[in-house]
């Protein structure tokens, strides 16, 4: 547990920001142009994922965090880092994003694809969602982080 304790604030803003931004985008991007979902059916998943987002964006940053620190036990490196970061945001977002284009009316095919699709983006994206969340924190200035001190 860091110096800041288990809940700060400023912790949660910066988490939900960048979730809700990240995953808005991302999503919408995969939704239509490998999915196949039409325009509104990726609006009103990327709607109904606000609330989702807000509501499991802090835990997410925790269980990241402490992926990460399972990592850094094994290999402080920036490519551990990296891979922590990867397994953290597969194994936590794409059970909720399945969930999220269910009650939307996406199709079983449509799920599968869209979840399939994530989870290869998210070699790349994980990582990247990892930087975009550090930088976030750090814009939000979350007392005592260190981006990349696990």
């Amino acid at each position: 547990m860091s110096k800041k304790g288990p809940f700060c604030i400023r912790n949660a803003a910066a988490d939900t920001f960048a979730m809700v931004v990240f995953c808005f985008i991302t999503g919408m991007f995969i939704e239509i142009l490998v999915s196949g979902m039409t325009f509104e059916q990726s609006l009103a998943s990327r709607t109904l994922s606000i609330p989702v987002n807000i509501a499991i964006a802090w835990p997410y940053g925790v269980f990241r965090d402490f992926m990460l620190r399972q990592g850094a036990r094994i290999s402080p490196s920036k490519f551990m880092k990296n891979i922590a970061d990867l397994v953290a945001y597969v194994t936590f977002q794409s059970p909720a994003y399945a969930m999220i284009l269910l009650a939307v009316g996406a199709t079983p095919e449509q799920i599968i694809t869209a979840v399939s699709s994530n989870v290869v983006v998210s070699c790349v994206m994980g990582v990247f969602y990892g930087y975009f969340l550090d930088a976030c924190r750090k814009a939000f200035k979350v007392p005592g982080y260190t981006p990349h001190a696990h």
